[in-house]
């Protein structure tokens, strides 16, 4: 039965990969917007705000659609938005009188794809018949860590060898990832979510269990450890190691997302040896310890290292809380994937407004001082999960 879903797997892996062009590509290039089409860089910058912004209403109506379409039409469909997402972005803003509704249009469309798969790939893999289900889910989102960072380097390979004027091919080429992935999942196996004979335990229900919005809580905080971070990771870059701007842009997040596949990726391979909920804690400990040290050492090259530790401490919490969620509330089905999606999201978009709000008025060190609410709060939620999990006394 492994074997028939290896391909299932691998579809899903590489599910995350499109999620990872779908968010990174197009901000390698606001630079090139700016100066080809003239718009002014404010105006480009909305684009990375409409993109979640579409991404978070997907997640909403997914509690609803994603049942009535089914997983394997969901895929496709998700696929296929991202690919004609990516196309329209190579080939649209030159062909209509304002480049900028083009950029618009390929944004929402490509957003529609990478929402969508935001919901799904996780509980298709879920639903895999694997042994080690919290390891798998964190190798699988892992994908997302390496995506980017293949986002970044071809990319960056391809513009000094052919120029970055020609990132409309490059835009073409990307968008051969998703299309060829969407064939992948009009065959492969997809196994049902909820075992045979059990019933979803429905949205009414789920919004009314605490447990339910202690993990809410959780996958919230995993959101925001990671982006309010990650954001100033370039910034570090530049100051600890005295370079451009440019290279601290590629230094910085990669070294972010490196640290963070890599613990996703260990987990992944001994997870069934190591206790999810103590793994999840021990990383809320240490993520509060990154940001410490980011906002209190004097020396920049310890700045960096904190970004370096906390990109690894935050990689377990996001997939952990999937995991997590899945053997909680096991009838939870559709409307609990999306659910937490919808508030990974929102600590994705919440945790960066946050800090970069108090780094304005007092200092990024002191924003990022104040950004240990999350990992506290994390940690808070983790010890509700377990008074929720307890059996009370007979």
């Amino acid at each position: 039965m492994e074997k028939n879903y290896r391909p299932t797997i691998y579809a899903c892996f590489v599910g995350y990969v499109v999620q990872a062009i779908v968010n990174n590509f197009a901000p390698l290039l606001f630079l090139t917007f700016q100066r080809r089409y003239g718009i002014p860089l404010e105006r480009i910058t909305l684009l990375v705000s409409l993109n979640f912004g579409v991404q978070l209403l997907v997640d909403l109506l997914s509690v609803k659609w994603v049942d009535r379409l089914g997983y394997r039409a969901s895929m496709v469909l998700a696929h296929g938005a991202a690919a004609l997402g990516l196309v329209l972005l190579a080939v649209l803003p030159g062909l209509l009188p304002d480049p900028y509704w083009g950029l618009l249009v390929a944004v929402v469309c490509y957003a529609l794809g990478g929402g969508l798969l935001e919901v799904t790939v996780s509980p298709v893999m879920e639903a895999c018949p694997t042994e080690n289900k919290a390891g798998a889910m964190s190798l699988l989102h892992s994908f997302y860590c390496w995506g980017h960072m293949a986002v970044v380097l071809l990319s960056t390979g391809f513009f000094a060898l052919f120029g970055v004027e020609n990132w409309p091919i490059l835009a073409l080429l990307w968008a051969l990832v998703p299309l060829g992935n969407l064939f992948a999942f009009t065959r492969v196996p997809i196994a049902d979510l909820l075992p045979e004979g059990q019933r979803e335990m429905g949205l009414p229900a789920l919004l009314k269990s605490g447990l339910f919005w202690t993990l809410f809580l959780l996958m919230l905080c995993a959101g925001a450890c990671e982006q309010a971070v990650s954001q100033w990771a370039s910034l570090f870059a530049e100051e600890a190691l005295g370079v451009a701007k440019t290279v601290g842009d590629l230094a910085g997040p990669m070294f972010f997302a490196g640290m963070m596949g890599l613990s996703r990726a260990i987990y992944g391979k001994l997870g069934d040896r190591l206790p999810l909920e103590k793994c999840i804690a021990v990383c809320g400990i240490a993520c509060l310890g990154a940001y410490l040290l980011i906002a209190g050492s004097p020396i920049p090259a310890l700045g960096l290292l904190g970004c370096g530790l906390c990109g690894f401490s935050v990689g377990i919490l996001w997939p952990g809380t999937f995991s997590m969620a899945a053997r909680a509330l096991p009838a939870g089905g559709t409307a609990l994937f999306a659910l937490l999606a919808l508030a990974g999201d929102l600590g994705c978009s919440g945790g960066p407004t946050y800090v970069g709000f108090l780094s304005g008025v007092l200092g990024l060190r002191t924003g990022i001082a104040w950004g240990c609410v999350f990992p506290v709060l994390l940690l808070i939620g983790l010890w509700g999960k377990r008074k929720f999990s307890t059996p009370g006394p007979k």
